[in-house]
């Protein structure tokens, strides 16, 4: 049996997910079965870094201003995906419970009617893609920086529906405890943008738009290879995928009901960096080249954790489908534990390393990249301070989307994104007469202020989402 056929490892056959029993018939998590299930979602995610730091080293290669462009709508590109292309993010809850109850062929359902709304979404990825001047204008960036941005953003947003199909099937094979295919798809997709980075970017003198659309080939090479395992005989005749592809909109609608909301809780989250990236980057470049960089390097921290993390929504989920709701109580405060130990540790390495690292991202060598890496290193240690409880944020989200509980936490994260979040950080970057509005008080802390507002935010979104999923209201839901 290959690596894409192994089941994930128990204890015992019949025992609920990750649980083992003692001797004396004391049943545990059995930390094994977690970290099995957990490090290939790591990897995954490590991947995802590579792909990450591979387009900001390209970036920096072309100027610090084609770098901050990026970084002010990266965290914008991503809300709009999550928005747009909610469908697709319930397919690991919904693959997980049917896994656990056995309902294999509406595991193999929910997948294909995440691709049909894809494909129904299609055309509005490509209207807002289109849309860049309107969007982007309100926030009065430097007007080739502006250029420059929207260069990246049509083709990086109207493509975006790919790498949302693609997640639809990551879902899929993390919900049924396979996330070594969801690593290899990963490493696929990598390879090809990074090969395709230098010739779009360069040899095609495409430039900054070059980096999206490598972005979006690697995507479709990714989506192609991971519908090729699907349909293959092992999975045909246990998840029926040749079968099971035809539409019906009751499933459409109930999978969108799940799914909207829960796309739109760290579309909510990432609204808000979005806002506070393009405060940076309005302020000025080296600070928005600063932030762009410190987002990159803690994504070493964040990306691993989210894996981590996604381990608790096929755990909850799978206990959940096995009717056994306080295993997936006990499953889950240990994942969450093992996502903010994790995040907290990390954090501070990064920063330690900081002074060495950052330099290696700013190859251009412009009059602000040296004023870039002292911003940077003062802003990785105020983000140190928040790994610990953006994990607690990550695996308190991850088990409550688990449960199906999407719609109290995504009201939550948009109430602390929007209304604390996104003022604290404009009252503390912007000096009088620097920021969007005049009715907030203005301090004037630059980027440093700014990443003192991202701590109190994470802080409080860690332990609010945390608190929900202690209170096991979730435990009452039925999907």
């Amino acid at each position: 049996m290959d690596s894409f056929t192994a089941m994930p490892p128990a204890s015992a056959a019949g025992h609920l997910p990750a649980q083992r029993i003692d001797a004396a018939g004391r049943t545990h998590v059995d930390q094994r079965a977690v970290l099995a299930l957990a490090l290939p979602l790591m990897a995954n995610s490590a991947v995802q870094i590579v792909l990450n730091l591979t387009d900001m080293w390209f970036m920096g290669r072309i100027s610090t201003r084609a770098l901050a462009a990026v970084g002010a709508v990266q965290w914008l590109v991503i809300a709009v995906m999550l928005v747009l292309g909610g469908a697709g993010t319930a397919v690991q809850t919904l693959v997980a419970q049917h896994f656990g109850a056995r309902r294999y062929r509406r595991a193999g359902q929910a997948v294909w009617t995440a691709l049909w709304a894809m494909a129904c979404t299609a055309p509005l990825f490509v209207l807002v893609g289109a849309a860049r001047h309107l969007i982007l204008a309100p926030f009065g960036f430097d007007s080739r920086v502006e250029q420059l941005a929207s260069a990246f953003w049509f083709p990086r947003v109207g493509g975006a529906f790919l790498a949302a199909a693609v997640w639809a099937m990551f879902g899929f094979f993390n919900g049924i405890g396979r996330p070594r295919v969801t690593l290899a798809i990963s490493i696929v997709a990598t390879v090809t943008n990074a090969l395709l980075n230098p010739l779009f970017i360069f040899r095609l003198g495409w430039g900054i738009a070059g980096s999206a659309w490598a972005t979006n080939a690697a995507q479709l090479v990714g989506l192609l290879y991971a519908l090729a395992i699907f349909m293959r005989a092992d999975y045909r005749r246990r998840y029926r995928s040749n079968l099971t592809w035809r539409p019906h909109r009751r499933v459409l609608l109930q999978q969108l009901r799940l799914g909207v909301p829960m796309g739109l809780s760290p579309a909510a989250d990432l609204l808000g960096f979005a806002v506070f990236q393009m405060m940076q980057t309005r302020l000025g470049t080296a600070g928005g080249a600063a932030t762009q960089m410190v987002v990159i390097l803690t994504s070493i921290a964040y990306m691993p954790g989210f894996g981590i993390a996604s381990a608790g929504t096929t755990l909850v989920g799978q206990s959940i489908g096995a009717r056994s709701r306080d295993w997936a109580l006990q499953v889950g405060d240990r994942v969450i534990l093992l996502a903010a130990l994790y995040m907290g540790a990390i954090g501070v390495l990064i920063a330690l390393g900081g002074p060495w690292v950052l330099p290696f991202f700013i190859g251009s060598h412009d009059s602000e990249s040296a004023q870039a890496v002292v911003i940077g290193t003062q802003l990785l240690w105020l983000a140190a301070g928040y790994q610990f409880f953006d994990g607690l944020n990550l695996g308190s989200s991850m088990c409550l989307r688990g449960a199906g509980d999407v719609r109290i936490p995504a009201a939550l994260v948009l109430t602390v994104s929007l209304l604390l979040f996104v003022p604290l950080a404009h009252a503390f970057t912007f000096a009088s007469g620097q920021g969007w509005v005049r009715f907030l008080p203005q301090f004037g802390w630059g980027a440093v202020g700014g990443w003192v507002a991202v701590l109190i935010y994470v802080m409080v979104l860690g332990s609010t989402l945390f608190l929900r999923w202690r209170s096991g209201a979730w435990q009452k839901i039925r999907l």
